[in-house]
């Protein structure tokens, strides 16, 4: 191949080319190991001894008192070796840089990139006669036939042989693609021994950027990613389109407030189910859970005595202060909202019901109980002090978004720091495993179905004081099926173990904008239903294609 094309690189070639540049490297790296050898390295050593004895629960107290002594006291000389050569150090990795700013591109990289691109040329070229010879040979073969079946296993062995050529050539990309990436990796390398691992934020930026262009697979980003950029491409739609029909812009600064501030109590509840699908679980109760809380908030922040009444009895709060009654109808909102998700948990997790029956069940006794308790009636307006308090305007900053972002915060951290985080995962991923390796998928499916009690009692809260009141049983309904759907379209995998917070966030937004948009636009709303039905479908379906490929 090298003597058709002068461009493309032997091996043996490439080492050539390289050679110069190790040599020269090489001879200033040994001057710097050998100027670290008693500093810096003995420093490592040391530090990592002292390290070592502390946790030596082995040795008596005065042995390792005696022993990070005797550290520290030659801990101390090394330190005073490596500040004094720490400038010759300095000085021989600048020259070291400065030779590989000059020469590597030029007498090396380049050439193996513009052999790579040569090789890929030939490759291309060497496929494309392979197929034009299978194919003349395929028409050769049919044009000797005339039996149905040896026909169609000629066809058969035509076709195999077509995706062997393909196999050849996606093996022969591959090959070139190491070799450009080695040759790139490279310098990083040299780099990485003259400065210990460190290296600028640009230098990272353009490594991490080639790691990503060396394992980008288009198939693979377009199951992680259609999704979203077919929505991006409709609300970009959306946002041409609306200043033509209505004759105002779709993502004004009041708009996109307005859009936060209806996700905000909506994201406490697929932060909630998030965790149940993270256990290959659902949660169908969650719009009667939110009709219950703003009920129970509303009763208890009445303006007045309530209007209403529960199983006969009028309830009259205004003997208690203001703020006494906030905290008490969010108290409230959790513990009953806690109480039915914990029922709900415990049959899942004790006899193995799943939750689709389990959520179900608490789905229609909570929207029974709260219907004839009620007698399903509104209970009117809050106090009007009360939003004020729990979510004020500063400056015209809706601060429900606040409390939205708090919420993601602790969610995230509990997920991702904390020894409950990871029995989640590894109960949603594999139940069995984790049960064998001691951890309690009891009490870890009973947790995720008490945490998302705490936030859909925080979520109904929060609704109750942003729509100022209003509680009803009928409140909420759908409510469930937008929060299992924000979770899936951010990528929460009903498979198990799958999942992120950003993932949830996002996908929170999107349907609210999306749903905030199509309302502006004037779309009729069983139509916006027919929209999230097929977002919901297609995430669904790529996130199942994404299990089958794992499989």
């Amino acid at each position: 191949m090298a003597n058709e094309n002068s461009t493309i690189l032997t091996a043996e070639q490439e080492m050539k080319l390289r050679r110069p540049i190790e040599e020269q490297i090489g001879v200033i790296q040994a001057q710097i190991d050998s100027l670290r050898a008693e500093g810096t390295d003995k420093v490592l050593f040391l530090q990592g001894q002292i390290d070592t004895a502390k946790r030596d629960r082995a040795a008596t107290k005065d042995e390792r008192e005696n022993r990070i002594a005797k550290a520290r006291g030659e801990l101390e000389k090394a330190k005073a070796v490596e500040a004094e050569n720490k400038d010759e150090i300095s000085k021989l990795i600048s020259q070291a840089e400065g030779y590989l700013k000059e020469h590597f591109d030029r007498d090396y990289y380049q050439k193996v990139k513009e052999s790579c691109e040569a090789e890929k040329a030939a490759a291309k070229e060497k496929y494309s006669k392979k197929t034009a010879m299978l194919k003349k040979e395929h028409q050769a073969a049919l044009a000797k036939l005339s039996d149905h079946q040896e026909i169609k296993d000629e066809k058969y062995v035509y076709k195999n042989r077509l995706f062997d050529a393909k196999m050849g050539l996606e093996k022969d990309l591959q090959q070139i693609k190491d070799r450009r990436h080695s040759a790139y990796t490279y310098k990083y390398h040299l780099l990485d021994l003259l400065r210990m691992s460190r290296f600028t934020i640009a230098e990272n930026g353009a490594q991490k950027w080639e790691n990503y262009k060396y394992t980008f697979n288009r198939r693979a980003f377009l199951l992680q990613n259609g999704l979203y950029i077919a929505i991006i491409l409709i609300f970009i739609a959306l946002c041409i389109i609306t200043p033509i029909v209505k004759k105002s812009p779709l993502l004004t600064y009041n708009n996109v407030l307005n859009i936060l501030q209806q996700a905000s109590p909506r994201m406490f509840l697929a932060l909630g189910v998030a965790g149940l699908i993270l256990l290959t679980g659902t949660d169908l109760s969650i719009g009667r859970m939110v009709g219950m809380g703003m009920t129970t908030a509303t009763i208890i922040m009445h303006q007045g005595i309530n209007t209403g009444s529960v199983f006969g009895h009028v309830f009259d709060f205004t003997g208690m202060a203001i703020p006494l009654r906030v905290v008490f109808a969010l108290v409230m909102c959790v513990l009953l909202c806690t109480f039915f998700t914990t029922i709900a948990g415990f049959f899942t997790a004790k006899f193995k019901m799943h939750p689709f029956i389990s959520t179900m069940a608490n789905m229609l006794v909570i929207f029974g109980l709260v219907t004839y308790a009620t007698k399903g009636v509104s209970f009117g307006a809050i106090e009007p002090a009360i939003p004020g308090m729990i979510i004020p305007k500063v400056n015209g900053f809706p601060t429900i978004i606040l409390w939205a972002a708090a919420a993601i915060a602790i969610v995230w951290f509990i997920w991702n720091k904390t020894t409950f985080g990871k029995n989640l995962y590894a109960v949603g991923g594999n139940p069995e495993a984790a049960s064998v390796s001691g951890i309690s998928v009891f009490r870890v499916t009973v947790g995720a179905f008490v945490m998302a009690g705490i936030l859909y009692g925080f979520g109904s809260w929060l609704e109750c004081a942003r729509m100022v009141g209003s509680g009803s049983a009928a409140y909420g309904q759908g409510w469930e099926m937008d929060a299992i759907a924000a979770c899936v379209v951010g990528g929460v995998s009903f498979t198990g173990g799958i999942g992120k917070i950003s993932g949830v966030v996002v996908g929170v937004f999107i349907f609210t904008a999306l749903t905030y948009s199509l309302t502006i636009l004037g779309i009729d709303t069983n139509l916006q239903f027919v929209f999230s039905g097929i977002i919901i479908l297609v995430a669904v379906t790529l996130d199942c294609l994404k299990y089958v490929q794992k499989k």
